[in-house]
């Protein structure tokens, strides 16, 4: 399958995120920005999702880089519709990039639009993109202090997940105080445990994403 390669376009317009929402609305996609650092899982926790969700939704994935395509040659290999975003430097994608991109993919054909974000925990979270929901994932081997020391991508996000979670007995890390910081950042929104390599969780989070689904098809 041919990956089309994008290049981010870096101007900006505060009402662009707004836009991208009414087109996605218009066709009653919902789609779901996927954040969190380089190496804590993204792609496979998005693979392990469609697997999970394909039977009953049609997805597609912008992959977020700032160079190559490796991302999203692997998605496509699973016959999904793919497009590679590449930012040539920045941390982040913006909106206006989404709207620009969005003509790429079969909006008609789609349900649920996964984007991959750059890896970072700091710039991905200051820039909406039109998103009906935003997952931010923490990763076993990247250690507990992430939250107080980036409370902004865990505040303004809508669940956290804890990737690689069956490497919790080879690492010191502190669950207690992750909930614990968490909760104080972001009262009430959901945590779930992941592991992409057994399986553990991802059944529950698939469940909670075909809600959101739901929901942008009514």
């Amino acid at each position: 399958m041919e990956i089309k390669v994008l290049h981010q376009v870096m101007d900006w317009n505060e009402d662009v995120s707004e836009e991208v929402k009414e087109t996605l609305s218009a066709h009653h996609i919902c789609m779901i920005n996927v954040m969190g650092s380089p190496g804590a899982g993204k792609t496979s926790l998005i693979t392990s999702l469609i697997d999970k969700l394909r039977k009953d939704w049609r997805a597609g994935v912008i992959e977020g880089d700032i160079a190559g395509q490796v991302d999203a040659e692997r998605i496509a290999e699973l016959g999904i519709p793919a497009v590679q975003l590449n930012t040539d430097g920045a941390c982040h994608i913006e909106a206006m990039s989404i709207q620009h991109i969005l003509p790429e993919l079969p909006l008609d054909d789609l349900d649920v639009i996964f984007v991959e974000n750059i890896g970072n925990l700091v710039c991905p979270a200051e820039f909406l993109i039109g998103e009906s929901l935003r997952i931010t994932i923490l990763s076993i081997p990247e250690g507990d202090d992430k939250v107080e020391k980036y409370p902004l991508m865990f505040t303004d996000t809508d669940c956290l997940v804890l990737n690689k979670y069956d490497m919790m007995p080879y690492f010191d890390f502190d669950e207690k105080r992750v909930c614990a910081n968490y909760e104080t950042v972001n009262p009430g929104a959901p945590l779930f445990r992941i592991s992409n390599r057994t399986g553990d969780g991802i059944q529950e989070l698939a469940d909670f994403i075909a809600e959101q689904i739901r929901k942008a098809q009514s």
